[in-house]
C-alpha cells in the first residue's frame, strides 16, 4: 500500500501544472496535502474528485491560509476534521482517515516564524496532535503522521546547519521536541532506511537552491513503534515539481 504526502503550497496553483498527471502516474493509495489554501467550494470538479479518488478537506478560516486534504482511492471508515482543539482546527492544520488497520493522520505543522514569534504556538500544536496521536493508539490501530512538520530535526537534515540555528524550522525548541516525540513511541520512518544527509523535501524559491540542493528535510512520516513492522519502505521524490516542496512516500506491507 503506497501512501504519499505532498505540501502543495496552493492546490489551486499546483492543479495548473503537472499535478494530475503526477497522481495518475504516481497512483497512491493514499495521497495527504498540506498547504491547500481553499476550500471546497472554490474548487473545480476535477479537483475535488480525480479519476478514482475520495477527496476530505479541512480548511482553515482565515481565506488563503494553510489547510489540509486527503485524496484516497478507497472511502474510509471515517474522516476526522481537527483534533478538537478550537484555536489549532481554525487553522485548518490536521485531518485523519480511519482506514482498516491504521489511522492516516495528515497534519500541516506551524512554522515558528522569524525570530521565532509563532514558537509558542507551535510548541501548543506539538504537544496537542500528540495527545490526539495518543487517543488514536488506544483503537489498538497503527497511527501514521504525515505532512509537513516545518522542523529539520538534525544536522544531516538540511544542508546549513550551522548558519540556520536562529531560524524558523531549526531552533532548539523545535528540535528537542521533535527527539521527545521520537522517544515518546514514534519513529521516522525515512531514517530507518536511510541514514545518511543530503536529502531534502523543501528548498526556499531564492538563490537557485532546489538546483544546488541547498535544502531541508522538513517532511515526514512517522508510525507509532507497534506500528513498524507493517512499513515496507520509504522515499523521498525530489525530483517532482510543482511546489517549493517534493513528495515525500511510505509504503506498507500488503
Amino acid at each position: 500500500m503506497k501512501l504519499l504526502s505532498w505540501n502543495v503550497n496552493g492546490v489551486r496553483a499546483i492543479c495548473k501544472k503537472n499535478f494530475f498527471n503526477w497522481l495518475e502516474e504516481a497512483s497512491p493509495d493514499v495521497l495527504g496535502i498540506q498547504e491547500t489554501k481553499a476550500r471546497p467550494e472554490q474548487l473545480d470538479e476535477k479537483t475535488l474528485h480525480p479519476d478514482g479518488y475520495h477527496s476530505y478537506w479541512h480548511s482553515a478560516e482565515k481565506p488563503g491560509y494553510s489547510g489540509v486534504a486527503i485524496y484516497s482511492k478507497k472511502d474510509p471508515l471515517t474522516v476526522i476534521e481537527g483534533i478538537g482543539v478550537p484555536d489549532i482546527d481554525r487553522e485548518g492544520r490536521v485531518i485523519t482517515a480511519e482506514f482498516k488497520d491504521f489511522f492516516y493522520v495528515n497534519a500541516y505543522f506551524p512554522n515558528s516564524q522569524p525570530e521565532g514569534v509563532r514558537i509558542k504556538y507551535k510548541l501548543h500544536f506539538c504537544q496537542e496532535i500528540l495527545k490526539f496521536l495518543k487517543t488514536l493508539e488506544k483503537k489498538k490501530k497503527g497511527v501514521v503522521l504525515c505532512g509537513d512538520y516545518n522542523i529539520a530535526h538534525t544536522e544531516i537534515d538540511l544542508a546549513n546547519p550551522k548558519q540556520n540555528e536562529k531560524n524558523p524550522g531549526y531552533l532548539p525548541e523545535e528540535r528537542e521536541w521533535m527527539s521527545s516525540f521520537l522517544k515518546k513511541g514514534y519513529v521516522d520512518v525515512y531514517r530507518e532506511f536511510v541514514k545518511e544527509g543530503g536529502h531534502y523535501t523543501w528548498w526556499t524559491y531564492r538563490f537557485g537552491a532546489r538546483q544546488r540542493n541547498i535544502g531541508w528535510r522538513i517532511d515526514y512520516h512517522t508510525v507509532n513503534q507497534d506500528f513498524l513492522d507493517q512499513v515496507k519502505g520509504a522515499e523521498i521524490h525530489p525530483s517532482v515539481m510543482g511546489s517549493d516542496h517534493c513528495p515525500v512516500e511510505l509504503v506498507l506491507k500488503g
